[in-house]
């Protein structure tokens, strides 16, 4: 066989060596490691208040509110309060009522107070001289407040009051779904307007 020849089959043969070599280590060497998977991020509180249509009004209906025509209607399965104005619906405000454990009573009722800058006597924070919160907490239980503090009950900004127990509806979180400790929450806007149209005695049925 010329030298040539020789030569050629050498190198040709050699190659093929080489990449089934490769091949192989391709085939059975380690692999790289997959990418680890990321935990599912939590939805954000704002994703869920955004997923509540806003506080809509019909000024034209809302004009025509007086003492005696007007009344409040909650639903609690639609996490909405309506304004009422006869059958005419003047305010249609997303709601937060009562989480499981914490019921919103159901049934009829009248406003029994309004409050514009009412704070609960219930739940609330235990703040330092500074005005700094040291903890949060239950009013019941303040013989068990850190030292230096004193009890400020948490805001309720345009309470209007249902019942005795102090169950009511002002401004508060409102997260999608039920998540108070009673009350009936509202928007910042839609507490407003309600307490501004409502007056002591307005009839309020909460239910479905």
């Amino acid at each position: 066989m010329p030298g040539k020849l020789r030569t050629l089959l050498y190198a040709l043969l050699l190659t093929a060596l080489a990449s089934s070599i490769s091949a192989q280590f391709r085939l059975f060497g380690p692999r790289s490691p997959r990418p680890t998977p990321q935990p599912k991020q939590m939805r954000k509180a704002s994703s869920y208040i955004s997923s509540q249509p806003p506080l809509k009004v019909n000024q034209s209906v809302l004009n025509q509110a007086t003492a005696d025509n007007i009344h409040v209607r909650v639903s609690l399965p639609k996490q909405r309060a309506y304004l009422m104005v006869g059958e005419q619906i003047a305010a249609d405000s997303p709601i937060s009522s009562g989480r499981a454990g914490h019921n919103t009573p159901t049934g009829h009722f009248s406003f029994l107070e309004k409050d514009p800058d009412h704070r609960s006597s219930i739940y609330g924070d235990f703040v330092d001289g500074s005005g700094r919160v040291v903890r949060s907490g239950i009013s019941a239980k303040i013989d068990s407040a850190p030292s230096g503090t004193h009890y400020v009950g948490a805001s309720m900004r345009w309470f209007m009051r249902l019942t005795g127990e102090g169950v009511g509806m002002h401004v508060g979180i409102l997260p999608g779904y039920p998540a108070s400790h009673g009350c009936i929450r509202m928007s910042p806007d839609g507490a407003k307007l309600f307490y501004d149209t409502v007056r002591i005695g307005t009839k309020v049925d909460v239910g479905e």
